[in-house]
C-alpha cells in the first residue's frame, strides 16, 4: 500500500506546520486507498457471483453479504477516523451502530439457515 505510506510521509511533514490539516490528509487518503481496493474487490465479486450461479444458493444472499461486508469496510473506516481525530466516544458508538446494521441484514440468512437445519433434523 504505497499510497498509505505516501500519505503518512505527508502527514508527519505537515503535521509539523500545520496539524489541523493532518486529519484531512488522512481522510483523503484513506478514501483513495478504498477506491483503488474496491477496483480489485469487483473481481472477487464477479467470482462470488459464478459460483452461486453453478450453485443452487440464493441469489439475494449474495446482495445481503455484499451489504454487510460494505458496512464492515465502511464502520472501521469511520472508526479509524474517528480515533484519529481523537473521539472514541462516537468512535465505539459507530461500531455498535454498525453491529446492530449487521445483525439486522443477517436475519434472512439465518432464519433460512435454521429452516434448512428444521428440515435436516428427523
Amino acid at each position: 500500500m504505497a499510497y498509505g505510506l505516501i500519505g503518512l510521509v505527508i502527514i508527519i511533514i505537515v503535521k509539523q506546520y500545520r496539524p489541523e490539516f493532518a486529519i484531512y490528509i488522512s481522510i483523503i487518503c484513506g478514501i483513495l486507498i478504498l477506491v483503488f481496493v474496491m477496483d480489485k474487490l469487483t473481481n472477487v465479486i464477479n467470482l462470488i457471483k459464478s459460483v452461486i450461479d453453478k450453485t443452487n444458493i440464493n441469489s439475494s444472499f449474495l446482495s445481503i453479504l455484499l451489504k454487510i461486508t460494505g458496512i464492515a469496510f465502511l464502520a472501521e473506516f469511520a472508526v479509524s477516523v474517528c480515533k484519529d481525530a481523537g473521539e472514541s466516544a462516537i468512535a465505539s458508538k459507530i461500531e455498535i451502530g454498525s453491529k446492530v446494521i449487521i445483525i439486522f441484514l443477517s436475519i434472512p440468512i439465518i432464519s433460512n439457515l435454521l429452516e434448512i437445519i428444521i428440515k435436516i433434523l428427523p
